[in-house]
C-alpha cells in the first residue's frame, strides 16, 4: 500500500518539509489564554517523527491515521484515562500543527479530536487536558443527574444553555443556577457571564437549575417567603400588583417606598419582562454585585403574579441592610432615604457602563446654556447609563455668584428626585392649661399663638392678655404621669416644648421673692400592702391626680400652716370633715399592741391622737422648724392632660420617675388633645405599683400627720418615747401619759412627706433633725389612706376644667400649593457657613448665593416634600396640607427652557403614587396610595392590607413623597375599573391578610384609617 492511498485528506509535502514545519510550530507557538491545542497519542507521534526523519515514503515506520485509542478508557464514551502524563502518554500540539497532521494523515473513524483550551491559571498558562466534569440536575427532580464536561474558560451561560437543551426546558423560562459542593452547601451562580474557573467550579461538583414559579417565587426560597397556606396560594387569583407587604418590625417605611415604585409602570415592566437580566452589572465597584436588583426583581415578580394576598420582603430587607448598614435592625427610618438608596443601588447594579472613564468637568465660561447642558448630559450618560437614568433622571441648572468678586459659576447637574421645601410659619399654636390661684376656680384650657423662636416668657405674656394675670406671677411646667417632668425658667426656649407635651401654667401668690419658696406638691395614695421590696416595713404609694405649684413664705412652714394651706388649695375637690363625722380610732393600752400599731404608722402617732389634736385645732400643733426643703409641700392641684405615650424622656429625671414607679413610657402615642382627664387613666396604670422602692422603712409612706418633716425609722422609734402633744417631750415621760395624749389627738385627712422630683422618698432623707434647707427645688407629697381618699377626695371634680373661648375657634389647617413649594426650590438662597463655595477667582471659600433652575424633566418625576425641618435650634414636622394636582401638573412655567422643540417631550404629569407619613419626629407610620397600571384604580396600601381608595382621599397632610408620570408615556389601562363591584374578591381577599400588622382599615371606601405607630 502506497503512502498516497494511506493519506486521507490531501497530498502531503515531502517528509523533510513535514518535519520542519511541525517542529517549527512546536518550537515557536506560545501558550495564549483561550487558544486551542490538541492531545495526540505519544506513540503515534513518535512513530510519525521516526517516519519523517527516514525520508522514505515507503518506510515500514509509516504511522497511519492519527489514533488516540490508547488514551481512552473505552470507545463508547471516549473518556480520557485518568492520570495521563504529558510526554509519556500524550503530546500537545498547537491547532495549526494539528490541522496539518490531520490533513496529511487523517484520523481513525469515530474518534473525536481531543481539543483542549489554554487556561490562565494564577501565575501560569496551561493547556487544560482534563476539563471540569460537572453533574447537572433540575431542582424539581434531583434524582435525574447527568454528567457533562466544560472547559474552565467556558462561561456559566454555556452550562445553562447545555442544561436547558438536555432537560428540554421551555424557551423563555427564567432560570437560575446553584452550585453545590461536596459539603452540601449551595451558592448562587449569579453572574452567568463569568468563566467556570472564576466561578470556582471543579470536577465532582453539582449544578442545580431551578425555574421561577408562576407566582413569582423560586422553588428554593418559597418556604422562607410563603405568606399564606399552600391551598390559599394555589387557589387565589387577584389583580396583579394589588398585593400587601408584611411588616417585619418597623418596616412600614420600606413597604411604602416599595409600593410606590411597584406602581411606577416603566420600572415594573422592565423587571417583569426580564430586561434586567441582560443588564446586571456584577463588576461595578459602586454597585452591589447585582444582588439589590435581583432581590427587588423577586419582590416585584411576586407582587405582580396575582397569586399572593401579601408578600414577606424578608430577603430584600436583609440585602438592603447588608449593603446599607443604616437600615440594619428594626428601627424606624425615612421612606425617602430608603427610596434614594434603592434608586441609586438599582442604577449601579444595572449600569450598562462597565468601565467608567474619567471626565473632567468644565465650567460654562459664558457659553450658551444649551451647549453647556448638552455637554453635561452627554458626560453624565458616558458614566451612567441604566433604566434608572432613562426613566428618573432630569437636569437642573445651578448658578453660584461670589459675593466679593461677583464671579458667576454655572453648572448643570442631574437629579433623581426633587426635594422641595415647604413654607415655614414663624409662629406656633400652643395649648396649655392655666391654674388660677383661687382654689375654687377650675383650670382653663387656652390656645395661644407664640413666636416659634420665642421663650417661655412669651408664652406667659400671651396668657397674661387672656387671664389678666401678670407674667411675673406665672410658672410654666410640663406634667407627666402625675409629676413634674420639668419646671421651666422664663428665659428658656419654647422649642424644647413639644406640641404633645402637657403644659400647665400656675398662678403664684405675690410677695417678695427672697422670702418665697416654690413648692411642688404631689398627691399619693398608700396601698393596702407593705412595701417589702424597699427593705422596710413601710407601705407602698402610687401617685394620682394633678400636681400643683405654689409659693410659700419661708416663715410659714410649720405643720399647722402647711396642712391648712394644702386644705385651702384643695378645697374645690377635697371635703373637710363635718364635726358630726367620727374620725377617732380606739387604741389598745398594751405595749405589744402599741408596738404593732407603730409599725403601720410610720409617723409614730396614733389615729386617736391625730383626731384629738385636729379637734383641738391647728393652734395646738407644734412648729416643725420651718426651713425644711424636704418638708415643703407644693400646693396647687390642677388638671393633668393625658401624657403622650411616645414622649421620649429628655432627662434622666424623667426616666428615674418612670423606673421608680414601676411603669415605663407607653409605646403608643396618645391623642393630640386628650384633656386633663387622662391623668386618672395614667394613674390607673400605676395603682398597686411600688413607688417607694428605695425609701426608708418608716419615713416612706406616712409622715407625722401635721408634720412635714422627713422622719426615719430610728426617729420613729424614738418618737414612741416622746409625747405626741408636745414638739419635744422629755424622754422619761410616763408611757401612760403618752397614751392619754394620743387618745386626745384627732386623725388628719392626709400626711405630709418630703419626696424627690419623681415623687418617691429617698432612703435617709431628713436624718439628723426635723429641719432641712431650701437649697434646691423642694418637692413634697401628701399621702392619703385609700379609705380617707374615697370619703373626702372627689376625683370627678378634680378632673374638671373649662375651655377658653380660644379653644372654640377652629384651627385653620395651613394649606400651600405645590407650585409654591417648587417656587421656593428655585429661589435664590445664600449658602450656609457649614457648606461654603470655593471661588476660583478669590481663591477662598465664600458664602455665595445659589439658584437652582429646572432644565429638563424625566419621564417619572419624584417630588419629596421636606416636611421634617431641622435647624440649629428647632426640629419639627410640618403638617401643612400641600395641594397637589392628581392630573395635569404643568411644569412649563418652571422650566428654564421656554421654547421646546418638536422632539422634546411635554411637561404635563399625572399622579401615580404617594408615600404618606403619619406621626411626628420620633415615631410614626408610613402608608401609600398608588394607581394600578392595569386598571387605573387607586388603592390604599397599609403594610399587608390593601383597600380601594377614591381620589378625594389622596390629598392629606400626611403626603410625603409624590410620584408623577409624564402624560405622553401613560398607556391606557388594559382592564376596566373594578369599582363597579367594590365588594368583589380584591377587597375581601386583601382584608384576609395578616391582622397583626400596623394599621386597621375601616372599610373598602372609608377615608379614615385607624393605626398604631411603629
Amino acid at each position: 500500500m502506497t503512502a498516497n492511498s494511506r493519506c486521507s485528506a490531501a497530498e502531503p509535502p515531502g517528509l523533510e518539509t513535514q518535519r520542519r514545519e511541525i517542529e517549527c510550530l512546536l518550537r515557536e507557538c506560545e501558550l495564549r489564554a483561550g487558544d486551542s491545542w490538541y492531545v495526540v497519542d505519544r506513540r503515534w507521534f513518535e512513530q510519525w517523527r521516526e517516519f519523517a526523519e527516514t525520508g522514505d515514503q515507503n518506510s515500514s515506520s509509516f504511522p497511519g491515521q492519527i489514533d488516540n485509542t490508547e488514551l481512552f478508557e473505552d470507545l463508547d464514551s471516549y473518556r480520557l484515562k485518568e492520570r495521563l502524563v504529558e510526554n509519556e502518554d500524550f503530546v500537545l500540539v498547537p491547532a495549526e500543527a494539528w490541522h496539518k497532521l490531520l490533513a496529511w494523515y487523517g484520523m481513525v473513524d469515530g474518534q473525536p479530536p481531543l481539543e483542549r483550551k489554554v487556561v490562565d491559571l494564577p501565575s501560569t498558562l496551561k493547556v487544560e487536558v482534563y476539563p471540569v466534569e460537572i453533574f447537572l440536575c433540575l431542582h424539581s427532580n434531583m434524582d435525574n443527574v447527568i454528567t457533562d464536561q466544560f472547559s474552565r474558560t467556558d462561561n456559566i451561560h454555556a452550562i445553562q444553555t447545555a442544561m436547558c437543551r438536555a432537560f428540554s426546558v421551555p424557551p423563555g423560562s427564567e432560570c437560575r443556577l446553584w452550585m453545590k459542593s461536596s459539603d452540601s452547601s449551595c451558592e448562587r451562580l449569579r453572574n452567568v457571564h463569568i468563566s467556570v474557573l472564576d466561578a470556582c467550579l471543579s470536577s465532582g461538583m453539582t449544578v442545580i437549575m431551578e425555574m421561577r414559579n408562576s407566582d413569582g417565587t423560586w422553588p428554593s426560597s418559597r418556604p422562607q417567603i410563603m405568606r399564606n397556606s399552600v391551598e390559599e396560594q394555589d387557589s387565589y387569583r387577584g389583580q396583579p400588583g394589588v398585593c400587601g407587604l408584611t411588616n417585619l418590625g418597623n418596616t412600614c417605611f420600606m413597604n411604602s417606598a416599595l409600593q410606590c415604585l411597584s406602581n411606577t409602570p416603566p420600572l415594573t415592566e422592565y423587571f417583569l419582562q426580564n430586561s434586567y437580566l441582560d443588564e446586571l452589572n456584577f463588576t461595578n465597584p459602586l454597585g452591589m454585585k447585582g444582588e439589590i436588583a435581583e432581590a427587588y426583581a423577586d419582590v416585584i415578580k411576586q407582587m405582580w403574579s396575582g397569586r399572593h394576598y401579601s408578600v414577606v420582603p424578608r430577603v430584600f430587607k436583609t440585602k438592603v441592610g447588608h449593603f446599607a448598614s443604616q437600615f440594619l435592625g428594626y428601627q424606624q427610618h425615612d421612606s425617602q432615604e430608603l427610596l434614594s438608596f434603592l434608586l441609586d443601588g438599582l442604577h449601579e447594579d444595572l449600569n450598562r457602563v462597565k468601565n467608567k472613564e474619567y471626565i473632567e468637568l468644565r465650567d460654562a465660561d459664558g457659553r450658551p446654556d444649551q451647549e453647556v447642558a448638552g455637554e453635561a448630559w452627554r458626560n453624565h450618560r458616558r458614566r451612567n447609563d441604566s433604566v434608572i437614568v432613562d426613566k428618573f433622571h432630569g437636569l437642573f441648572k445651578s448658578t453660584l455668584v461670589c459675593p466679593e468678586c461677583h464671579k458667576v459659576s454655572v453648572t448643570f447637574d442631574p437629579f433623581c428626585y426633587l426635594s422641595v421645601p415647604l413654607p415655614v410659619s414663624k409662629e406656633r399654636v400652643m395649648e396649655v392649661f392655666f391654674v388660677f390661684l383661687d382654689p375654687h376656680a377650675k383650670p382653663v384650657q387656652h390656645r395661644v399663638v407664640v413666636p416659634k423662636a420665642g421663650k417661655v416668657s412669651d408664652l406667659c405674656a400671651a396668657l397674661s392678655d387672656m387671664t389678666s394675670v401678670a407674667p411675673t406671677q406665672m410658672v410654666v411646667a410640663d406634667v407627666f404621669n402625675h409629676r413634674f417632668y420639668k419646671i421651666y425658667n422664663a428665659d428658656e426656649s419654647l422649642s424644647c416644648i413639644l406640641d404633645r407635651d402637657d403644659i400647665f401654667v400656675y398662678e403664684l401668690a405675690q410677695g417678695p421673692q427672697e422670702e418665697q419658696v416654690l413648692l411642688a406638691l404631689y398627691l399619693r395614695e398608700r396601698s393596702h400592702y407593705r412595701d417589702y421590696g424597699s427593705g422596710s416595713s413601710s407601705y407602698g404609694t402610687s401617685l394620682f391626680g394633678h400636681p400643683l405649684l405654689l409659693n410659700v413664705p419661708q416663715s410659714s412652714c410649720s405643720r399647722e400652716e402647711l396642712y391648712s394651706l394644702f386644705l385651702q388649695r384643695l378645697a374645690r375637690y377635697v371635703r373637710t370633715p363635718d364635726p358630726s363625722e367620727e374620725l377617732e380610732e380606739e387604741v389598745e393600752e398594751e405595749e405589744d399592741d402599741e408596738e404593732e400599731l407603730y409599725k403601720s404608722q410610720t409617723n409614730g402617732i396614733s389615729d386617736d391622737e391625730q383626731e384629738r389634736a385636729e379637734a383641738a385645732g391647728p393652734s395646738h400643733t407644734p412648729n416643725c422648724g420651718g426651713s425644711s426643703s424636704n418638708s415643703q409641700s407644693d400646693g396647687t392641684a390642677a388638671p393633668d392632660s393625658q401624657p403622650d405615650g411616645n414622649q421620649t424622656p429628655a432627662s434622666a429625671e424623667r426616666e428615674d420617675a418612670e423606673t421608680s414607679n414601676g411603669s415605663g413610657i407607653p409605646a403608643d402615642p396618645g391623642p393630640s388633645d386628650p384633656g386633663p382627664s387622662g391623668g386618672n387613666e395614667a394613674s390607673s396604670a400605676e395603682e398597686g405599683m411600688n413607688a417607694c422602692a428605695d425609701q426608708s422603712a418608716a419615713g416612706c409612706t406616712e409622715a407625722a400627720p401635721e408634720q412635714p418633716c422627713v422622719t426615719t425609722e430610728e426617729e420613729n422609734t424614738e418618737s414612741k418615747q416622746e409625747g405626741a402633744c408636745s414638739p419635744s417631750p422629755p424622754p422619761n415621760e410616763n408611757p401612760a401619759k403618752r397614751r392619754a395624749c394620743r387618745q386626745r389627738r384627732k386623725k388628719n385627712l392626709f400626711t405630709i412627706q418630703a419626696v424627690n422630683s419623681n415623687g418617691t422618698t429617698e432612703r435617709g432623707t431628713g436624718d439628723g433633725g426635723s429641719a432641712v434647707s431650701f437649697s434646691s427645688q423642694p418637692y413634697v407629697a401628701i399621702d392619703w389612706d385609700p379609705d380617707m381618699k374615697k370619703r373626702f377626695y372627689n376625683e370627678n371634680e378634680a378632673e374638671k376644667y373649662v375651655k377658653h373661648s380660644s379653644m372654640e375657634v377652629p384651627q385653620q389647617q395651613a394649606t400651600v400649593q405645590l407650585q409654591e413649594c417648587i417656587e421656593l426650590f428655585t429661589t435664590v438662597e445664600t449658602l450656609e457657613e457649614e457648606n461654603p463655595w470655593y471661588c476660583p477667582v478669590c481663591k477662598k471659600h465664600q458664602l455665595a448665593t445659589k439658584k437652582l433652575d429646572l432644565w429638563s424633566l424625566p419621564e417619572v418625576l419624584i417630588i419629596h416634600l421636606k416636611r421634617f425641618s431641622y435647624t440649629k435650634f428647632t426640629r419639627e414636622k410640618l403638617d401643612s396640607i400641600v395641594d397637589f394636582p392628581l392630573r395635569d401638573l404643568d411644569f412649563s412655567d418652571f422650566l428654564l427652557r421656554k421654547s421646546l422643540s418638536s422632539e422634546e417631550p411635554p411637561s404635563r404629569y399625572d399622579l401615580i403614587a404617594v408615600s404618606n407619613h403619619y406621626g411626628g419626629l420620633r415615631d410614626g407610620h408610613y402608608t401609600s396610595y398608588a394607581k394600578n397600571k392595569d386598571n387605573a384604580q387607586w388603592y390604599y396600601f397599609d403594610d399587608s392590607k390593601v383597600t380601594y381608595a377614591s381620589e378625594d382621599q389622596i390629598m392629606t397632610n400626611a403626603a410625603y413623597v409624590l410620584f408623577y408620570h409624564r402624560q405622553d408615556k401613560i398607556r391606557k389601562p388594559a382592564l376596566p375599573s373594578p369599582l363597579t363591584n367594590s365588594a368583589s374578591s380584591t377587597h375581601s381577599t386583601n382584608n384576609v391578610a395578616s391582622s397583626t400588622d400596623e394599621g386597621e382599615v375601616l372599610g373598602a371606601s372609608s377615608s379614615y384609617i385607624t393605626m398604631e405607630t411603629d
